[in-house]
């Protein structure tokens, strides 16, 4: 029998099968995606004239302890691919093992941070042990599934952008090696913005680019760099990312169908990110700090051709139309939309204090000094993660407390639990008020998200990372709680003690309601007017952060996620609750709450 001749480089053009092919690609990450749409999203990117897709794979989900694997249910990647292979999709995998993806801390897990010589993306022994162990037991998972052995996978991406990182000249080539020796068989490339392409690169490997508009002859660098090699585009930003307190950002359909078209035009190769973004669900989103630190919104819309929710836009019709001309047959029809639903607003029924909420948590872990959430003594050695730490601890006196600039990211200052303010990296300074006894003084720290590109990786614990002063005297002796809000908690703070909701309801706390759904589920949007700062969880689902300084303003919860008859909403509220939880079938985007009008909506 012949051998399967994959994808292949070896001129201007790629072959596959032997046979000219035009890579046609678009992004769409199962971890963003409710595993019960991942074929309604790829039929859509399929009836739009895609030919290729691919997805990033995040190790901090698929290993989120230290040793502990996670490849089942919504992280079942084999059955994605898979899925792709049937409805007629090739497939690119991008395993990282560092992604970006404005997921928190670049898909790396925290855990990794627990070393203190720590330097990620290098060949330091304590990461390369870690990818070793996490590649192990994640290629021989997707390694079947290669072109040559019948499979879909024609491609697989070495690292993400280096060349913008570049710390370390034999990384590249060892995950490069990490990958051969692993069974990878297909194509291997690298991706780097224009910046990066020269010192992202490895010998024997395709490089390729990053970019969403044609300037300072960015193409053309490419091209020089491989005479007789195919252009590709592995990134073509069909939008871009929001961050909290800032515009929700807009890339005009008609700019994003010029640039394909020139590029298509010129005979590249080209891959949109994002074609669908979906959700950042739970505490996931990432952050930028480019000497200013900005978390990333829940939602990861993206300005894509198909919106968070799978909506075909302005950008899907035209890109379809554009597509249609390179592809041999005529498309299959777009499949219908699923129907939405504006439920009726559901009141705020029960309450739960955050201070009554803490006998549910683990045990509070006893520290003399300041400690990280990543260095608690929780989970198995692995640390903290996501969500919120509480440290507390006993003062004697008012005065000044400053922070040091070692709060990662935000805190709720409290004094005997009554509100005094908030610290975060612009405000370090806050006046506690005189008291003649004892009190307590506890800090609610909430991890905003890791920075997930940059300079930064390394420094990316949260929590108190440092030493708290008042009056210039460094705070000791601390209990801290982790408050990472997984289901074992939260579970057992379900089944505990409620009290009633009343108007004079303090915050923080977990404020609890009931959908009743009549018939079938349909997506919808929850919206939180006159509510502050928080989560929200459904059915045991957390769907993301809110904040009402915007630009996000809704949370988009998917229909598979509720059953009919009566459903669970909790909110949990930093600052201010407003009593009732509303719905509507589209989201709200692009505006900004005035903030000098709403004091409490403090920007990070």
């Amino acid at each position: 029998m012949a051998e399967r001749q994959g994808l292949r480089a070896e001129s201007c053009h790629f072959t596959l099968q032997g046979a000219p092919f035009r890579l046609l690609g678009g992004s769409i990450h199962y971890f963003r995606v409710p595993r019960a749409y991942w074929r309604d999203r790829l039929l859509k990117m399929r009836a739009c004239g895609i030919n290729t897709l691919s997805t990033y794979i995040p190790w901090n989900l698929h290993e989120p302890e230290k040793g502990l694997f996670m490849f089942k249910e919504h992280l079942d990647l084999k059955a994605f691919v898979s899925l792709a292979q049937e409805l007629g999709l090739w497939v690119i995998l991008r395993p990282g093992p560092y992604i970006c993806a404005e997921w928190d801390l670049g898909g790396l897990p925290s855990w990794l941070l627990r070393d203190k010589d720590m330097k990620l993306r290098t060949t330091y022994s304590g990461f390369t042990s870690a990818v070793n162990s996490y590649f192990d037991n994640l290629i021989p998972r997707v390694a079947p599934l290669q072109f040559s052995n019948g499979g879909p996978i024609i491609a697989v991406q070495v690292e993400n952008e280096y060349g913008s990182y570049s710390k370390d000249d034999q990384y590249m080539k060892y995950i490069k090696e990490a990958l051969l020796s692993r069974g990878v068989t297909e194509l291997l490339l690298t991706s780097d913005n224009r910046e990066g392409l020269r010192c992202g690169g490895v010998d024997g490997v395709l490089k390729t680019i990053n970019l969403q508009k044609l300037s300072y002859g960015a193409m053309q660098s490419l091209a020089d760099l491989q005479p007789e090699k195919p252009l590709l585009v592995m990134e073509y930003w069909s939008g871009w990312f929001d961050v909290w307190g800032e515009l929700h950002h807009i890339f005009p359909a008609e700019e994003m169908i010029a640039v394909v078209t020139e590029l298509l035009e010129r005979g590249a190769s080209l891959n949109l990110y994002m074609f669908h973004g979906g959700t950042s669900f739970g505490f996931m989103s990432g952050a930028v700090d480019f000497g200013t630190y900005k978390p990333q919104t829940s939602s990861y819309d993206y300005d894509a051709p198909l919106s968070e929710c799978g909506d075909y836009t302005a950008k899907y019709h035209l890109l379809r139309d554009l597509l249609q001309n390179y592809n041999s047959e005529p498309l299959p029809e777009p499949p219908p939309l699923q129907g939405r639903q504006a439920y009726e607003a559901v009141l705020v029924s029960q309450y739960m204090s955050l201070w009554d909420a803490l006998q549910y948590a683990e045990r509070p872990f006893k520290s003399e000094d300041p400690i990280s959430m990543e260095n608690l003594h929780v989970h198995n050695g692995n640390g903290q993660s996501y969500g919120y730490t509480l440290y507390e601890t006993t003062i004697l006196s008012g005065g000044s407390l400053n922070s040091r600039n070692s709060i990662r990211d935000r805190a709720l200052v409290f004094v005997d639990r009554k509100l005094i303010g908030i610290l975060d990296y612009r405000k370090q300074e806050l006046v506690l008020p005189a008291g003649k006894d004892a009190r307590t003084l506890s800090l609610l720290v909430e991890n905003c998200g890791r920075v997930n590109y940059g300079e930064a990786l390394d420094a990316q614990h949260k929590g108190l990372v440092g030493d708290i002063a008042l009056n210039h005297t460094p705070l000791k002796g601390l209990a801290v709680h982790c408050l990472d809000m997984m289901p074992s908690f939260l579970n057992c703070v379900h089944s505990g003690q409620w009290n009633p909701m009343m108007e004079t309801t303090g915050c923080p706390g977990f404020f609890q309601g009931n959908l009743r759904v009549d018939g079938e589920p349909r997506d919808t949007f929850i919206k939180l007017p006159g509510w502050t700062k928080g989560v929200v969880f459904v059915n045991g689902h957390n769907l993301g952060r809110y904040w009402c300084i915007g630009p996000q303003k809704d949370l988009y919860l998917p229909g598979p996620w509720l059953k009919s008859g009566n459903n669970q909403i909790v909110v949990f509220e930093e600052q201010r609750a407003a009593g009732k939880i509303v719905f509507a079938e589209n989201p709200e985007q692009g505006r900004i709450i005035d903030v000098s009008k709403h004091p409490f909506c403090t920007i990070i």
